[in-house]
């Protein structure tokens, strides 16, 4: 492998700089095969923390544009699929870290000290970066605290605190994405226009009459039932549409970003929405990739030290079950909840606007 740099051809170990990277597994302190198994998975882990981190913060700059150019939201889409294959492809990782069994494990255990993956300050970066709140954690616990205490070392422990200070104060990528989708064009009525809040307004009482329709005819197909079977149904029907009144309408006034993500969804089929909700069914994808790669590095875990306390002193696979059921992109979750049956759905106003005719 050959290429052009400052340095005139490549050789292939001196592009990759292998030498060096080869220098980084601890031969030189006489470890097992075990343990170098060990730091080989969490350094490729590591590479892939700050490819993710590249991956996500390009797709922020390109959300974070006012207007978002409509030919960038493709690239966005090829960043976020990227991301989630790295997710797939380290949640197979495990796997391999499953050959490493308890008893060899423990005769390294020791050497590592409080070293752990909690230290991981790529990891806080892009959890931070793609919005995951504090009062979200397990015990809403600071996800920077330890690195403040390391910083007091100074040097590059110094730089990482600032490089997570500066990534904390940074809009999200979530924030980003919800601005985007407070501007999406709603019954062909555009953000901020005249008359756009009333339009909107409608659009969203609309839809809860649809969604307080889709119950009313379950309930009529209950008529059959046990009075006590339909009391129950009857409750549950009415909290659904409690809770779909609260996510559209929080603390009495229109959530124009949830307005616009509920109108993508419903109305997937127009040709200009394509990209919007290949954007959204992205962002979707990465996140249950995440999660399932959590889940996973539970299980490797559990299955290596059972439920013994972690190295850096959290409670182990019960601390790694709880990250596990982080949310970060809730709205996109949570919409799919309360979406209608075509046939209940508002009837689309402006469908040229998007589009859409009746012979497509």
């Amino acid at each position: 492998m050959s290429g052009s740099g400052e340095s005139g051809n490549w050789t292939y170990g001196d592009y990759l700089q292998l030498h060096e990277l080869l220098d980084l597994q601890g031969d030189d302190r006489g470890i097992s095969s075990d343990e170098m198994h060990f730091i080989i998975v969490h350094q490729t882990f590591e590479l892939w923390f700050k490819q993710i981190i590249r991956e996500l913060s390009e797709t922020r700059d390109i959300l974070a544009q006012v207007p978002v150019p409509e030919d960038q939201i493709p690239r966005a889409v090829d960043h976020l699929a990227r991301t989630t294959e790295i997710f797939r492809l380290m949640a197979s990782q495990w796997t391999v870290l499953e050959t490493l069994t308890p008893q060899g494990f423990l005769a390294f255990r020791d050497g590592l000290g409080t070293a752990s993956g909690f230290e991981s300050f790529q990891m806080r970066q892009f959890e931070s970066l793609l919005g995951l709140e504090t009062e979200d954690r397990m015990f809403g616990m600071d996800p920077i605290k330890t690195f403040r205490k390391l910083a007091e070392k100074g040097g590059k422990d110094k730089d990482v605190l600032e490089r997570l200070e500066a990534e904390q104060d940074n809009e999200s990528l979530y924030d980003s994405l919800m601005r985007w989708m407070e501007r999406t064009p709603i019954m062909g009525s555009i953000f901020e226009s005249e008359g756009d809040e009333s339009t909107v307004r409608d659009y969203v009482d609309s839809h809860l009459q649809g969604h307080l329709q889709m119950g009313n005819e379950a309930l009529e197909r209950m008529s059959g039932w046990e009075e006590e079977a339909t009391t129950r149904m009857k409750e549950r029907l009415d909290s659904a549409q409690e809770s779909a009144t609260s996510f559209l309408i929080p603390e009495g006034v229109v959530s124009r970003g949830r307005a616009g993500l509920l109108f993508i969804e419903s109305y997937r089929e127009l040709p200009l929405l394509t990209w919007p909700r290949k954007l959204i069914d992205a962002f979707v994808e990465l996140e249950e990739s995440m999660a399932k790669w959590r889940h996973d590095h539970a299980r490797m875990v559990e299955r290596i030290i059972g439920k013994r306390a972690g190295t850096g002193g959290t409670s182990g696979v019960d601390y790694l079950d709880a990250t596990a059921r982080y949310r970060i992109f809730k709205d996109l979750w949570e919409v799919r909840t309360i979406l209608v049956k075509p046939q209940n759905r508002p009837d689309l106003i402006n469908a040229d606007f998007y589009g859409y005719t009746v012979d497509s």
